[in-house]
């Protein structure tokens, strides 16, 4: 007899079914591919972003089901207290939170205000911390197990000129997430919690950055397959690390870079 828990193979097409999945930054980009693919692996997914009249069409984007959108600026306090509020008194439990809104800008040191860091890192790491906070007691009721999958970046882990913000806030995001890992592990409530790490991604928010042809050659050299991903390619990541597959992963860092931290 094995000493482990064995379970039935995993039906990859309906790894999250009857699962409730909240995605954040889900308008656009990686957050609504990440809503999109969920979705389709069955879950219930609420949608959070602070642009209002981007959502309608991001929920569109998915299959029937009880899905729902928020409005949210995810660096507000008290709008994650009543989301908390919300899905405790209509659901009762959340199975998954992926952290993914953000942002980031190039900027040197000099030329970076406090207000400018304390934006860049209220968006991409306060916002983890009050969505962790407050829904941790809703993923430890979870009947499947809790799963926090939390968006960093390859500049988590490799530094680069003219990105300090960028890189000490998603930094932070890798670390917090192993703090939360270990913690949720020492409390028994099942809930794991991981990073994801891309690299260059095709999104709106990243279209500009290299969009000068010596910033393509330069992505093109960082980048060993040649290419930026599509924010398809990181949601499929994301629901493995928010699914069964993943189960023995917490405290994990997944980079999806197409080999750029390889080199």
């Amino acid at each position: 007899m094995s000493d482990y828990d064995e379970r039935p193979a995993i039906d990859v097409m309906r790894a999250l079914e009857n699962r409730v999945a909240l995605v954040t930054g889900a308008a656009s980009g990686i957050g609504r591919a990440t809503a999109r693919r969920m979705a389709e692996h069955g879950a219930t997914v609420i949608l959070v972003d602070r642009t209002a009249d981007a959502l309608p069409g991001a929920l569109e984007d998915l299959p029937a089901g009880a899905h729902r959108t928020v409005t949210l600026d995810v660096t507000d306090e008290a709008g994650w207290i009543d989301v908390a509020r919300t899905i405790t008194d209509e659901i009762g439990h959340l199975d998954i939170l992926v952290n993914n809104a953000g942002f980031g800008t190039f900027r040197s040191i000099a030329d970076t205000t406090l207000d400018h860091w304390r934006m860049v890192m209220a968006v991409n790491l306060d916002s983890i911390f009050l969505s962790t906070k407050y829904l941790l007691p809703l993923l430890a009721k979870s009947p499947t197990g809790g799963a926090v999958v939390n968006m960093s970046s390859i500049r988590g882990i490799a530094g680069a000129a003219n990105t300090g913000a960028y890189c000490a806030a998603k930094g932070g995001v890798r670390m917090f997430t192993k703090a939360t890992a270990l913690e949720c592990a020492a409390l028994g409530n099942g809930v794991r919690a991981n990073s994801i790490h891309p690299g260059h991604v095709a999104t709106p928010l990243t279209a500009g950055a290299h969009a000068s042809e010596e910033g393509q050659r330069a992505l093109l050299a960082d980048t060993p397959l040649g290419r930026k991903a599509s924010p398809d390619e990181i949601a499929d990541a994301i629901v493995f690390l928010a699914g069964d597959g993943s189960r023995y992963m917490t405290g994990s860092e997944l980079i999806v870079d197409g080999g750029s931290t390889a080199q």
